[in-house]
């Protein structure tokens, strides 16, 4: 009975499977629907208009797989007699107004593998409870108010997480090195927070993220036919916008540590991660360079390292990733010439601007001459634009007192030989034309050079 347009009251129906999501339902849902429909395996209320509180019968639903309350106007705590649904493999809250803290009995539903929390009210640090969940794959907690520091614990208990969100919350600290033991991991969004420190290179041994993910299962949970399960989704932060993913979702891989406090390098060991297509690193405070062997992460979809304070060049070989849709590594201290090659030529001056020492294209700022060379990368007015400057310069003062020079004993020299010798004037003018020709030729030479330099 789903995606219908039926209003009114929940009826309380005595089945086995109830399906009511995406109607126009209203009103709270009924304090005694555990007792009424104890027999429940899937119950889904998604995408009504229900408000109130959860019932505290819900306890009563021992055989409970599915349980799905997500997108409505919901209020008020998760009761605690949710501990007693212990054949729980979902519990889908997320989008309502829950508040208060996540009740520690929740750590009673040791079967559970999909636990949505996220756009509600909820605060407090989460239950240390939580950890007896080791069947875990998807913990989403993002949007809320909840705080503490992610202790280990928090990443060994849940060695099956394929997908973890913590966004826009208030959790602190450093990241636990044993993150990169989620070898199922394929979304990491911890964006939004104040985590501090280095990203572990530890990351590179991101399992499922090393690797091009390829055409599998849906990832569905209490499925009881073909028309009759719980498909996993979640909304994944892209280019500034928030999508939400469902049937394609095994295919994405994607880590968003924005809006933190990391600081130092960005570590090479992170470009292994040669399946991610989504690498969002903006506003922290990461510095030094850009790793060149960034081009082996082929995958890339979307990659912004704005809002840091990188510095150096762009690596030329940023240009060999074919599929990279976004890119923004604006408001950065990078130099140099941007490279243009392939897809780098399609993205607008946004994507490179607050970096005063970039030139070329798309900004419009020209490059100096050994910027076209291949050497170090500087606008019009760099310092090796100026060494070269200086550098022609001090060859021409010396060309041009040695043809004075010459000149003075030019004038002088042959009244000097005819008046000793006639014989010796044809040797001398025959000397005199051999080398006014050859410092001609190498004067012209010289100065086309320079004029090729300054015309690339």
């Amino acid at each position: 009975m789903s995606s219908n347009q039926f209003k009114g009251p929940i009826p309380l129906l005595n089945v086995l499977l109830l399906d009511l999501s995406n109607n126009q339902f209203s009103g709270s849902i009924p304090e005694n629907i555990g007792q009424a429909m104890s027999s429940l395996t899937f119950l889904s209320l998604s995408g009504n208009k229900l408000s109130g509180a959860i019932p505290t019968s819900i306890g009563q639903m021992s055989v409970l797989d599915v349980f799905d309350l997500s997108y409505n106007n919901l209020a008020g705590s998760i009761p605690s007699s949710i501990g007693n649904c212990s054949s729980l493999t979902v519990l889908d809250l997320q989008n309502n107004n829950l508040s208060g803290g996540i009740p520690k009995s929740m750590g009673q539903l040791t079967g559970l593998q999909t636990l949505h929390l996220s756009n509600n009210q909820f605060s407090g640090e989460i239950p240390s409870s939580l950890q007896n969940l080791s069947k875990l794959e998807t913990l989403d907690f993002g949007n809320n108010m909840l705080t503490g520091n992610l202790g280990s614990w928090f990443v060994e208990a849940f060695p099956h997480l394929r997908i973890l969100s913590l966004r826009c919350n208030n959790f602190y600290g450093k990241l636990p090195l044993a993150l990169s033991n989620l070898s199922s991991l394929q979304i990491l969004d911890l964006a939004e927070n104040k985590f501090n420190g280095s990203i572990p290179a530890s990351f590179g041994d991101l399992k499922a993220m090393g690797q091009e993910q390829t055409v599998g299962d849906y990832l569905r949970y209490g499925t009881l036919d073909e028309n009759h399960y719980y498909q996993e989704n979640i909304r994944v932060v892209m280019n500034g916008l928030e999508l939400q993913y469902t049937k394609t979702l095994f295919l994405l891989t994607s880590i968003d540590l924005s809006g933190n406090h990391f600081y130092g390098a960005l570590p090479e060991e992170i470009t292994k991660l040669v399946g991610l297509e989504a690498l969002n690193l903006s506003r922290n405070h990461i510095s030094g360079q850009i790793p060149k062997s960034i081009s082996e992460m082929r995958q890339l979809l979307s990659l912004d390292l704005s809002g840091n304070m990188l510095s150096g060049p762009i690596p030329q070989s940023i240009s060999s990733l074919t599929f990279l849709g976004n890119l923004n590594v604006s408001n950065n201290n990078l130099s140099g010439m941007i490279p243009s090659a392939n897809q780098m030529s399609t993205f607008n001056a946004s994507s490179f601007a607050g970096n005063p020492g970039l030139c070329g294209d798309p900004l419009g700022v020209k490059c100096s001459n050994d910027s076209n060379n291949g050497g170090d990368n500087y606008p019009d007015g760099g310092g090796k634009a100026d060494q070269a400057d200086n550098g022609n310069g001090f060859i021409d003062k010396w060309f041009y007192m040695s043809v004075g020079m010459g000149f003075a004993v030019g004038l002088l020299l042959p009244y000097l030989v005819f008046a000793m010798k006639r014989s010796w004037g044809g040797v001398y003018f025959a000397l005199v034309d051999g080398t006014a020709y050859r410092l001609s030729s190498e004067t012209m030479k010289a100065a086309m050079r320079r004029r090729i330099r300054s015309t690339r």
